[in-house]
C-alpha cells in the first residue's frame, strides 16, 4: 500500500509472500488471484504491495529472460499489485515438512547465495514501479553460527564485496537502485545489533545495510531506540523493516502447543539464556519470561499467560517514523507461520488465510496512522 509520512516521504507497506509455497512462475502468479486480489479488495486499497518471495530456480529464470520479467510485471499491474521489496532469505523449499537449519543454506560463503541475491536484484529492477525511489532485498545474516570460523568470515566478506559491485552493475544497466539488507536473527552469525555493526563495518552503505525484523529484535531482548541509535551512529541504513511479532510467556508450559516440526523457533530468556528451538527450551526448563522466534499474527492477542512482542513493534515504529523524517521506507508484514500455528488458530482455507493477512495489514496500517502516516 502507498502511504505518506508527514514529511511527504512515500512509504510502502506490503505483506511477504513467503507464507505461500509456490516455487515456479505459474504458481507465483496463481497466488495473486488466490490471495493478493482478495486481500486488496478486503482492504479497499487501489494498490496492494507484495514483499515477493521467489525461490532460486524461478529467480534465475526471470533474471535470464526479459520477456518473463515483463510478463510478471504485467500480471502484477493488471491486479493492482506492486513490488518494491523481495525476501531473499529462504533459497528454496521453504515449505518442506522440515526446514529448520536448512533455511540458512546456502550461506554467504557460497557463490550460490551471491548469484541468487543478484538474480533477485535484476528481477526487482524491472518490477519496481516507475515512481519508486529504490528497491530492497532482504537476506540471511551471513549464516548459522556453527560452524563459522575465520576462513568462512573472510570468504563471506569477499562475497559481500562482490555483491556491492554486482548491485552497482545492476544500477548502471537499469538506472534503478536496489539495496540489500542483512537480517539479524537469533542463533546466526549476526544475531544482535552489535554483531551486525561489526560484520558490516566495511560494507558499501550506499547499497548494503540492515533488514530489521522486529520479532528477531524482540527475541534478542534489545530496545528499538538503542538499536536504531547504534545503527545510525555506525552509518548503517535500515534498508527494510519486517513487521513481525514473537511469542512471549512467563509460563513456559503454556508454549507447548507451539512446538512443531517445520521451522526453528529459537528461544531466549530475559536473563540471557538461549535455546536453539522451543522444544529444547522446554526440555531444559528455561525460566520465563521467554521470547520465542515464532512469528504470530500481528492483530491477534493470545490468551494469558501467552503474549506477543507487539509492544516492541510499537516502540520500533515510533522510532522509525515518529521523527521529522522516516528512518526506513519499506515495511513488510512477515508472518510466514500461519500453517504451523496450533490447529485451533490456523486458517483452514485460502479465504481464511487471505482474511487473516488482510487483518494484519489493516492492523499495521492503523499503527502507522496513529503516528501520523497517511494513505
Amino acid at each position: 500500500m502507498r502511504l505518506h509520512h508527514p514529511s511527504g516521504t512515500p512509504l510502502h507497506l506490503s505483506y511477504c509472500t513467503n507464507v505461500h509455497p509456490a516455487e515456479d512462475l505459474d504458481g507465483v502468479i496463481a497466488q495473486f488471484d488466490t490471495y493478493a486480489t482478495p486481500i486488496r479488495a478486503r482492504l479497499g486499497t487501489d494498490v496492494l504491495g507484495l514483499g515477493l518471495w521467489l525461490a532460486a530456480p524461478v529467480a534465475a529464470a526471470l533474471a535470464a529472460d526479459a520477456a518473463l520479467r515483463g510478463r510478471l510485471r504485467r500480471e502484477l499491474t493488471a491486479r493492482g499489485l506492486e513490488v518494491v521489496t523481495l525476501n531473499g532469505f529462504p533459497y528454496r523449499s521453504f515449505h518442506d515438512p522440515v526446514v529448520k537449519h536448512a533455511v540458512y543454506h546456502p550461506d554467504w560463503t557460497t557463490r550460490a547465495r551471491l548469484s541468487y541475491t543478484l538474480d533477485l536484484a535484476r528481477v526487482l529492477a524491472d518490477l519496481l514501479p516507475d515512481d519508486a525511489a529504490r528497491g530492497s532485498v532482504s537476506t540471511l545474516p551471513f549464516g548459522w553460527r556453527e560452524p563459522w570460523n575465520a576462513a568462512m568470515a573472510d570468504m563471506a566478506a569477499r562475497r559481500i564485496d562482490e555483491l556491492a559491485a554486482g548491485l552497482a552493475a545492476v544500477e548502471s544497466v537499469t538506472g534503478r537502485t536496489v539495496r540489500v539488507g542483512f537480517e539479524p536473527e537469533p542463533g546466526c552469525v549476526v544475531e544482535t545489533t552489535e554483531q551486525a555493526i561489526a560484520r558490516l563495518a566495511d560494507a558499501d552503505t550506499d547499497r548494503l545495510g540492515v533488514c530489521l525484523d522486529l520479532a528477531h529484535l524482540a527475541c534478542a531482548w534489545e530496545h528499538p531506540a538503542d538499536a536504531l541509535a547504534a545503527f545510525s551512529a555506525a552509518g548503517l541504513p535500515i534498508v527494510k523493516v519486517q513487521l513481525s511479532a514473537a511469542l512471549e510467556s512467563t509460563s513456559p508450559n503454556a508454549l507447548r502447543e507451539y512446538v512443531e516440526p517445520r521451522f526453528l523457533h529459537q528461544t531466549r530468556t530475559s536473563g540471557g539464556q538461549a535455546a536453539d528451538d522451543l522444544d529444547e527450551a522446554l526440555d531444559r526448563d528455561l525460566p520465563g519470561p521467554l521470547r520465542v522466534h515464532y512469528h504470530v499474527p500481528l492483530h491477534v492477542e493470545p490468551v494469558a499467560p501467552l503474549a506477543t512482542t507487539i509492544p516492541v513493534l510499537r516502540e520500533a515504529l515510533k522510532e522509525l517514523v515518529g521523527g521529522p523524517r522516516p528512518l526506513c521506507d519499506h515495511f513488510d508484514v512477515e508472518t510466514y507461520t500461519w500453517e504451523v500455528l496450533p490447529p485451533a488458530l490456523r486458517p483452514h482455507t485460502p479465504g481464511q488465510l487471505a482474511a487473516g493477512i488482510a487483518d494484519e495489514l489493516d492492523f499495521a496500517r492503523a499503527e502507522l496512522r496513529d503516528l501520523g502516516v497517511k494513505a
